[in-house]
């Protein structure tokens, strides 16, 4: 039988989701927890890899066992043995064939940037103090969806089959977030952003590249050279990974509320 685990975690203690030598992952904890819990040896397959530090309100990872499991029972004993910064949200029958990351349909990332200095923000959100041109910000969105190839957007060196993605969402938001949706925060800025895919630090690149319009360093129009380059050296900077939240991904055979 396949289940996919539904589950959450804070990054900042974390090296990403994947397994990394001498270091700790999400993966590996999460792994450790259900042998120890299941008393079996348990592979986990994620959804995809966030780097060192990047969060996630809502990942998947699937894994296989013989027999049908009591769901209540199981979340209650892996929260009671999981650290305070992983959480499970649930735990899914689904068919046999069932693929984490290849069955995903959707997946949505927020970027949050903090313009005035909070001692309590430091691990969640950017603190940005230069003014930021919100507007100009959104019509640079706007050019993201006459595109399909973000080449210019992806890590260097990266081993992927082709640059293509279909951006579904994109745009900034102050004071407001889906995250923290009862907080309203005038010195918040959120980027908001769904594709089918992603490339490997698409999103921090896409991030920097719209706060160097916001600073009105470049202009709108210069986005459409830089992703036709197809060059990450003339695109923004990555923004720290702290910022960054992966609140959601979609399956057609999941309601995904």
């Amino acid at each position: 039988m396949r289940y996919f685990l539904e589950f959450a975690y804070k990054g900042t203690h974390y090296h990403g989701w994947q397994y990394q030598p001498n270091a700790m992952s999400v993966q590996e904890t999460l792994t450790k927890a259900l042998k120890t819990i299941l008393k079996k040896n348990i592979e986990l397959v994620g959804a995809g890899r966030t780097d060192t530090g990047v969060h996630a309100k809502q990942m998947y990872a699937h894994f296989d066992l013989e027999e049908q499991i009591d769901v209540p029972f199981y979340m209650h004993k892996l929260n009671s043995f999981l650290p305070k910064d992983i959480a499970v949200i649930n735990i899914h029958h689904v068919h046999e064939e069932a693929h984490a990351r290849f069955d995903a349909t959707k997946r949505t990332y927020e970027y949050h940037i903090h313009t005035k200095k909070d001692a309590f923000e430091s691990d969640d959100s950017w603190y940005h103090q230069n003014e930021l041109n919100i507007e100009k910000m959104n019509e640079a969105c706007k050019i993201l969806f006459n595109y399909t190839d973000f080449e210019c957007f992806s890590k260097v060196h990266t081993e992927v089959n082709t640059f293509n993605c279909t951006i579904y969402e994109a745009h900034w938001t102050r004071g407001k977030a889906e995250l923290f949706a009862d907080k309203k925060d005038n010195n918040r800025l959120v980027f908001t952003i769904s594709a089918d895919r992603f490339l490997r630090n698409m999103v921090r690149a896409i991030v920097g590249t719209m706060v160097t319009i916001g600073l009105e360093k470049i202009t709108i129009d210069h986005l459409n050279e830089i992703i036709k380059s197809k060059d990450r050296g003339k695109a923004g900077f990555s923004v720290p990974a702290h910022g960054l939240y992966l609140t959601k991904v979609e399956y057609p055979f999941l309601d995904n509320g």
